[in-house]
Protein backbone atom coordinates (compact mmCIF):
# COMPACT_ATOMS: atom_id res chain seq x y z
CA UNK A 1 0.00 0.00 0.00
CA UNK A 2 2.55 2.83 0.97
CA UNK A 3 4.69 1.79 -1.93
CA UNK A 4 1.89 2.13 -4.36
CA UNK A 5 1.26 5.56 -2.92
CA UNK A 6 5.19 6.25 -3.24
CA UNK A 7 4.75 5.31 -6.46
CA UNK A 8 1.93 7.51 -7.74
CA UNK A 9 2.39 9.74 -10.45
CA UNK A 10 1.21 13.89 -9.93
CA UNK A 11 2.62 16.22 -12.54
CA UNK A 12 5.22 13.78 -14.12
CA UNK A 13 6.88 12.47 -10.80
CA UNK A 14 6.39 10.13 -8.08
CA UNK A 15 5.50 11.01 -4.54
CA UNK A 16 8.64 9.23 -3.52
CA UNK A 17 10.26 12.20 -5.67
CA UNK A 18 8.61 15.00 -3.94
CA UNK A 19 9.68 13.65 -0.49
CA UNK A 20 13.23 12.87 -1.71
CA UNK A 21 13.17 16.79 -3.06
CA UNK A 22 11.68 17.89 0.35
CA UNK A 23 14.21 16.15 2.44
CA UNK A 24 16.65 17.80 0.16
CA UNK A 25 15.66 20.95 0.37
CA UNK A 26 15.47 20.80 3.97
CA UNK A 27 18.59 19.52 4.93
CA UNK A 28 19.76 22.46 2.52
CA UNK A 29 17.98 25.09 4.73
CA UNK A 30 19.70 22.90 7.51
CA UNK A 31 22.68 23.77 6.31
CA UNK A 32 22.90 27.28 5.75
CA UNK A 33 21.30 27.77 8.93
CA UNK A 34 24.24 26.16 10.79
CA UNK A 35 26.22 28.43 8.36
CA UNK A 36 24.60 31.23 9.45
CA UNK A 37 24.43 30.74 12.96
CA UNK A 38 27.34 28.66 14.07
CA UNK A 39 30.18 29.12 11.50
CA UNK A 40 29.30 32.98 10.33
CA UNK A 41 29.31 33.77 14.12
CA UNK A 42 32.20 32.42 15.02
CA UNK A 43 33.51 34.61 12.14
CA UNK A 44 31.71 38.18 13.61
CA UNK A 45 33.37 37.11 17.04
CA UNK A 46 37.14 36.87 15.39
CA UNK A 47 35.94 40.28 13.26
CA UNK A 48 35.35 41.98 16.52
CA UNK A 49 38.63 41.33 17.76
CA UNK A 50 40.47 43.30 15.13
CA UNK A 51 40.98 46.77 13.94
CA UNK A 52 40.51 46.40 10.16
CA UNK A 53 36.85 46.88 8.85
CA UNK A 54 37.76 45.01 5.98
CA UNK A 55 36.69 41.78 7.87
CA UNK A 56 33.54 43.14 8.96
CA UNK A 57 32.41 44.07 5.44
CA UNK A 58 32.85 40.96 4.27
CA UNK A 59 30.71 39.49 7.00
CA UNK A 60 27.88 42.25 5.91
CA UNK A 61 28.67 40.87 1.61
CA UNK A 62 28.17 37.16 3.16
CA UNK A 63 24.99 38.45 5.47
CA UNK A 64 23.23 39.93 2.35
CA UNK A 65 24.27 38.10 -1.06
CA UNK A 66 25.84 34.44 -0.66
CA UNK A 67 22.79 33.15 2.90
CA UNK A 68 20.12 34.21 0.35
CA UNK A 69 21.71 32.72 -2.86
CA UNK A 70 22.65 29.67 -0.83
CA UNK A 71 18.60 29.30 0.54
CA UNK A 72 18.17 29.60 -3.60
CA UNK A 73 21.05 27.29 -4.02
CA UNK A 74 19.39 24.89 -1.66
CA UNK A 75 15.87 25.22 -3.21
CA UNK A 76 17.55 24.30 -7.62
CA UNK A 77 19.27 21.60 -5.47
CA UNK A 78 16.31 20.02 -4.24
CA UNK A 79 14.34 20.24 -7.51
CA UNK A 80 16.99 19.12 -9.90
CA UNK A 81 15.62 15.61 -9.73
CA UNK A 82 12.54 16.54 -10.84
CA UNK A 83 10.53 16.86 -13.86
CA UNK A 84 9.26 20.15 -13.74
CA UNK A 85 8.36 20.80 -17.61
CA UNK A 86 9.13 23.38 -20.03
CA UNK A 87 7.58 25.97 -18.92
CA UNK A 88 8.19 25.66 -15.33
CA UNK A 89 11.59 24.94 -16.21
CA UNK A 90 12.12 28.49 -17.81
CA UNK A 91 10.35 29.98 -15.43
CA UNK A 92 12.88 28.81 -12.85
CA UNK A 93 15.77 29.73 -15.36
CA UNK A 94 14.56 33.32 -15.58
CA UNK A 95 14.45 33.11 -11.81
CA UNK A 96 17.54 31.99 -11.38
CA UNK A 97 19.20 34.42 -13.77
CA UNK A 98 16.80 37.57 -12.49
CA UNK A 99 18.11 36.49 -9.03
CA UNK A 100 21.95 36.10 -9.49
CA UNK A 101 22.56 39.22 -11.88
CA UNK A 102 20.24 41.33 -8.57
CA UNK A 103 22.81 39.50 -6.12
CA UNK A 104 25.28 40.31 -8.14
CA UNK A 105 24.99 43.85 -9.06
CA UNK A 106 24.11 44.65 -5.23
CA UNK A 107 27.86 42.89 -4.27
CA UNK A 108 29.30 44.94 -6.97
CA UNK A 109 28.01 48.37 -5.53
CA UNK A 110 28.93 47.60 -1.97
CA UNK A 111 32.28 46.90 -2.67
CA UNK A 112 32.18 50.09 -4.89
CA UNK A 113 30.78 51.94 -2.37
CA UNK A 114 33.18 50.59 0.36
CA UNK A 115 36.19 50.59 -1.58
CA UNK A 116 35.31 54.55 -2.05
CA UNK A 117 34.33 55.40 1.08
CA UNK A 118 37.38 53.47 2.94
CA UNK A 119 40.26 54.51 1.13
CA UNK A 120 39.15 57.42 -1.26
CA UNK A 121 37.32 59.76 1.17
CA UNK A 122 39.21 58.70 4.10
CA UNK A 123 42.05 60.45 2.60
CA UNK A 124 40.36 63.39 1.91
CA UNK A 125 40.81 65.93 4.63
CA UNK A 126 38.66 68.64 2.35
CA UNK A 127 35.01 69.01 3.37
CA UNK A 128 33.78 69.81 -0.29
CA UNK A 129 35.92 67.70 -2.12
CA UNK A 130 34.65 64.99 0.41
CA UNK A 131 30.90 65.68 -1.02
CA UNK A 132 31.67 66.26 -4.55
CA UNK A 133 32.94 62.56 -4.52
CA UNK A 134 29.99 61.27 -2.13
CA UNK A 135 27.86 62.72 -5.79
CA UNK A 136 29.51 59.99 -7.37
CA UNK A 137 28.46 57.15 -5.65
CA UNK A 138 25.02 57.60 -7.06
CA UNK A 139 25.95 57.78 -10.66
CA UNK A 140 28.16 54.60 -10.09
CA UNK A 141 25.34 53.20 -8.95
CA UNK A 142 23.01 53.94 -11.78
CA UNK A 143 25.77 53.09 -14.53
CA UNK A 144 26.03 49.42 -12.58
CA UNK A 145 22.12 48.98 -12.57
CA UNK A 146 22.41 50.01 -16.45
CA UNK A 147 25.21 47.59 -17.27
CA UNK A 148 23.70 44.50 -15.27
CA UNK A 149 19.75 45.07 -16.54
CA UNK A 150 21.39 45.01 -20.09
CA UNK A 151 23.22 41.72 -19.42
CA UNK A 152 20.08 40.48 -17.94
CA UNK A 153 17.63 41.44 -20.65
CA UNK A 154 20.22 39.94 -22.89
CA UNK A 155 20.70 36.41 -20.99
CA UNK A 156 16.78 36.47 -21.14
CA UNK A 157 16.62 36.01 -25.02
CA UNK A 158 16.14 40.22 -25.35
CA UNK A 159 17.13 41.97 -28.64
CA UNK A 160 19.57 44.24 -26.68
CA UNK A 161 21.56 45.36 -29.60
CA UNK A 162 18.97 46.93 -31.46
CA UNK A 163 17.60 48.66 -28.00
CA UNK A 164 21.01 50.49 -27.55
CA UNK A 165 21.69 51.19 -31.25
CA UNK A 166 18.22 53.56 -30.87
CA UNK A 167 19.54 54.89 -27.62
CA UNK A 168 22.65 55.28 -29.29
CA UNK A 169 21.46 57.66 -31.99
CA UNK A 170 19.20 59.44 -29.14
CA UNK A 171 22.54 59.49 -27.04
CA UNK A 172 24.30 61.33 -29.75
CA UNK A 173 21.63 63.75 -30.41
CA UNK A 174 21.40 64.65 -26.55
CA UNK A 175 25.25 64.66 -26.34
CA UNK A 176 24.90 67.31 -29.56
CA UNK A 177 22.82 69.60 -27.47
CA UNK A 178 24.29 69.36 -24.09
CA UNK A 179 27.75 69.58 -25.13
CA UNK A 180 29.24 72.30 -22.69
CA UNK A 181 27.40 70.48 -20.08
CA UNK A 182 29.18 67.32 -20.47
CA UNK A 183 32.38 69.09 -21.26
CA UNK A 184 32.16 70.68 -17.78
CA UNK A 185 31.69 67.38 -16.08
CA UNK A 186 34.29 65.19 -17.73
CA UNK A 187 36.71 68.88 -16.76
CA UNK A 188 35.08 68.36 -13.14
CA UNK A 189 36.40 64.44 -13.02
CA UNK A 190 39.54 65.29 -14.26
CA UNK A 191 39.90 68.17 -11.28
CA UNK A 192 38.72 65.52 -9.46
CA UNK A 193 41.07 62.75 -10.20
CA UNK A 194 44.27 64.51 -11.32
CA UNK A 195 44.17 67.22 -8.56
CA UNK A 196 45.75 70.45 -10.38
CA UNK A 197 44.63 72.28 -8.11
CA UNK A 198 42.46 72.34 -4.56
CA UNK A 199 40.49 74.42 -2.25
CA UNK A 200 42.79 77.35 -1.00
CA UNK A 201 45.30 76.61 -3.46
CA UNK A 202 46.42 80.44 -4.74
CA UNK A 203 46.46 80.26 -8.99
CA UNK A 204 46.61 82.31 -11.60
CA UNK A 205 45.03 81.52 -15.22
CA UNK A 206 45.47 84.39 -17.73
CA UNK A 207 44.64 87.84 -16.39
CA UNK A 208 42.75 86.49 -13.16
CA UNK A 209 44.33 85.50 -10.07
CA UNK A 210 43.25 84.22 -6.50
CA UNK A 211 42.25 81.63 -4.16
CA UNK A 212 39.94 78.42 -5.01
CA UNK A 213 36.96 78.76 -2.52
CA UNK A 214 34.32 76.41 -4.80
CA UNK A 215 34.68 73.19 -7.13
CA UNK A 216 31.56 71.97 -8.20
CA UNK A 217 30.56 69.99 -10.95
CA UNK A 218 30.39 72.81 -13.92
CA UNK A 219 32.21 75.65 -12.50
CA UNK A 220 35.00 76.64 -10.48
CA UNK A 221 34.98 79.96 -8.34
CA UNK A 222 38.15 81.95 -7.38
CA UNK A 223 37.88 84.72 -4.79
CA UNK A 224 40.11 87.42 -6.20
CA UNK A 225 42.40 89.93 -4.31
CA UNK A 226 40.30 92.44 -4.80
CA UNK A 227 37.19 90.86 -3.06
CA UNK A 228 35.11 89.77 -5.78
CA UNK A 229 34.58 86.25 -6.66
CA UNK A 230 35.42 84.95 -10.40
CA UNK A 231 33.54 81.97 -12.08
CA UNK A 232 35.14 79.72 -14.25
CA UNK A 233 33.57 76.87 -16.38
CA UNK A 234 35.62 73.49 -15.16
CA UNK A 235 36.37 73.41 -19.27
CA UNK A 236 38.16 76.95 -19.16
CA UNK A 237 40.42 75.91 -16.34
CA UNK A 238 41.79 72.58 -17.53
CA UNK A 239 42.07 73.89 -20.87
CA UNK A 240 44.26 76.67 -20.09
CA UNK A 241 47.30 76.83 -18.55
CA UNK A 242 47.82 77.87 -14.40
CA UNK A 243 50.03 78.65 -12.10
CA UNK A 244 49.15 77.07 -8.60
CA UNK A 245 51.22 78.99 -6.21
CA UNK A 246 50.06 76.76 -3.38
CA UNK A 247 52.06 74.14 -4.61
CA UNK A 248 55.27 75.70 -4.96
CA UNK A 249 57.74 74.70 -2.25
CA UNK A 250 60.10 77.48 -2.20
CA UNK A 251 60.03 80.81 -3.50
CA UNK A 252 63.06 82.33 -5.55
CA UNK A 253 63.39 86.24 -5.25
CA UNK A 254 66.03 88.10 -7.42
CA UNK A 255 66.28 92.06 -6.78
CA UNK A 256 68.94 94.41 -7.79
CA UNK A 257 70.39 97.24 -6.11
CA UNK A 258 72.45 100.22 -7.22
CA UNK A 259 74.88 102.18 -5.43
CA UNK A 260 76.66 105.26 -6.87
CA UNK A 261 79.72 105.52 -9.19
CA UNK A 262 81.54 107.72 -6.30
CA UNK A 263 81.62 104.24 -3.93
CA UNK A 264 84.81 103.10 -3.09
CA UNK A 265 86.33 99.53 -4.37
CA UNK A 266 87.10 98.56 -0.92
CA UNK A 267 83.32 99.20 -0.32
CA UNK A 268 82.24 97.52 -3.18
CA UNK A 269 84.13 94.48 -2.61
CA UNK A 270 82.28 94.82 0.87
CA UNK A 271 78.55 94.86 -0.57
CA UNK A 272 78.04 90.98 -1.55
CA UNK A 273 79.30 89.81 1.85
CA UNK A 274 77.39 92.39 3.68
CA UNK A 275 74.04 91.50 1.92
CA UNK A 276 74.76 87.68 2.36
CA UNK A 277 75.54 87.65 6.55
CA UNK A 278 71.97 89.72 6.29
CA UNK A 279 70.25 87.04 4.59
CA UNK A 280 71.88 84.40 6.18
CA UNK A 281 70.64 84.91 9.24
CA UNK A 282 67.30 84.89 8.41
CA UNK A 283 64.15 81.80 9.23
CA UNK A 284 63.29 79.64 6.27
CA UNK A 285 65.51 81.71 3.68
CA UNK A 286 68.60 80.21 1.60
CA UNK A 287 71.02 82.72 0.01
CA UNK A 288 71.80 82.18 -3.02
CA UNK A 289 74.13 84.63 -4.17
CA UNK A 290 74.93 88.78 -4.54
CA UNK A 291 77.55 90.25 -7.34
CA UNK A 292 78.27 93.20 -8.72
CA UNK A 293 76.82 92.53 -12.30
CA UNK A 294 76.99 95.83 -14.24
CA UNK A 295 77.54 99.16 -14.86
CA UNK A 296 74.45 101.31 -15.29
CA UNK A 297 73.55 104.80 -16.47
CA UNK A 298 74.16 106.47 -13.28
CA UNK A 299 75.04 103.56 -10.69
CA UNK A 300 77.13 99.92 -10.03
CA UNK A 301 74.43 97.27 -10.38
CA UNK A 302 74.58 94.19 -8.04
CA UNK A 303 72.25 91.52 -8.71
CA UNK A 304 70.57 89.53 -5.30
CA UNK A 305 69.43 86.10 -5.21
CA UNK A 306 67.57 84.29 -2.24
CA UNK A 307 64.96 81.24 -1.83
CA UNK A 308 62.39 81.57 0.54
CA UNK A 309 60.94 78.05 2.10
CA UNK A 310 57.76 78.99 1.45
CA UNK A 311 54.62 79.62 -0.12
CA UNK A 312 53.23 81.90 1.63
CA UNK A 313 53.16 85.36 -0.31
CA UNK A 314 52.92 87.59 3.50
CA UNK A 315 55.91 85.46 4.39
CA UNK A 316 57.90 86.24 1.48
CA UNK A 317 56.65 90.45 1.40
CA UNK A 318 57.70 89.91 5.46
CA UNK A 319 60.88 89.04 4.15
CA UNK A 320 61.73 90.88 1.39
CA UNK A 321 60.91 94.30 4.24
CA UNK A 322 63.06 93.32 6.75
CA UNK A 323 65.80 92.75 4.39
CA UNK A 324 65.79 95.72 2.53
CA UNK A 325 65.60 97.46 6.29
CA UNK A 326 68.53 95.72 6.97
CA UNK A 327 70.28 96.80 3.60
CA UNK A 328 69.96 100.25 4.69
CA UNK A 329 70.83 100.43 7.86
CA UNK A 330 74.13 98.56 7.40
CA UNK A 331 74.61 100.72 4.38
CA UNK A 332 74.66 103.98 6.56
CA UNK A 333 76.86 102.46 9.02
CA UNK A 334 79.40 102.48 6.36
CA UNK A 335 78.72 106.07 4.06
CA UNK A 336 77.72 103.99 0.94
CA UNK A 337 75.29 105.66 -0.79
CA UNK A 338 72.26 104.33 -3.14
CA UNK A 339 72.35 105.37 -6.58
CA UNK A 340 69.41 107.33 -7.49
CA UNK A 341 68.93 108.92 -11.48
CA UNK A 342 71.58 112.06 -12.09
CA UNK A 343 72.87 113.49 -15.23
CA UNK A 344 75.94 115.38 -14.94
CA UNK A 345 76.21 118.59 -17.47
CA UNK A 346 79.86 119.51 -18.77
CA UNK A 347 79.65 123.11 -20.14
CA UNK A 348 82.93 124.45 -22.00
CA UNK A 349 83.37 128.09 -21.99
CA UNK A 350 84.18 129.25 -25.66
CA UNK A 351 85.73 132.54 -26.62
Amino acid sequence: MLEKFLNTQFLNNSVSAYLVSLLLFVLGLLAVKILKQVVLHQIKKWAQKTKTTLDDFIIHLIERAIIPLSYYGAFLLAIRNLDLGTTMGKIINIASITLVTYFGISSIILITTYLIERYWLKKESDVSRTQNIKIIIPILKVIIWGIGITFLLDNLGFKVSTVIAGLGIGGVAVAMASQAILGDLFSYFTILFDRPFEIGDFIITGDYLGNIEHIGIKTTRIRSLGGEQIVFSNSDLTGSRLRNYKRMEKRRVVFRIGVTYKTALKQLKEIPEIIKHIIGRMDRVKFDRAHFCSYGDFNLVFEVVYYILSSDFNKHMDIQQEIFYSIKEEFEKRDIEFAYPTQTLYLTKTQ
